[in-house]
């Protein structure tokens, strides 16, 4: 998935156990990023990242929505455990990350696995990407998103 393409349509369950459909996006801008796994150290670096940022984000009108294949239980306790303030969706059967391109092979400590592989799009009001970003660092990322954003919002 690279800009200027068609965001994949989604219907996922998010950290209440409820149903999150894209078409509720619809003529928004929104940032969705996914991630391997809740609470581990990376993922968690990523999330509150955009939890310090997430006022900036909502003053241009953009939910910051994460994706893995956590179960909503464990999204919850995620959101719960970091008072998170971003939107989580599971993921589970890796459907949305597939269609993204943020699955597959991917080099894990020097190992080749596959797996979640850290993306970040901006997507566009129309549903198309404005903005692409694959094997995220998750230091420093949100701020980068939010630097685009800003731009992009400005244009």
């Amino acid at each position: 998935m690279e800009a200027g393409e068609k965001f994949p349509t989604f219907r996922l369950k998010d950290e209440n156990g409820e149903e999150f459909d894209s078409v509720s996006l619809a003529g928004s801008r929104y940032v969705v990023y996914f991630y391997s796994k809740d609470n581990t150290p990376g993922c968690t670096k990523e999330a509150m990242e955009f939890t310090g940022l997430i006022q900036e984000f909502m003053d241009m009108e953009i939910p910051v929505i994460g994706v893995s294949k956590d179960s909503p239980a464990s999204h919850r306790k995620f959101i719960d455990g970091k008072e998170l303030k971003v939107k989580l969706l599971s993921d589970p059967e890796h459907e949305l990350m597939e269609k993204a391109g943020a699955w597959g092979k991917k080099v894990s400590y020097g190992k080749e696995t596959v797996g979640t592989i850290r993306s970040t799009f901006i997507v566009g009001k129309d549903g198309v990407v404005e903005a692409a970003w694959r094997n995220v660092k998750a230091g420093g990322h949100a701020a980068k998103v939010l630097d685009k954003a800003k731009a992009i919002y400005q244009q």
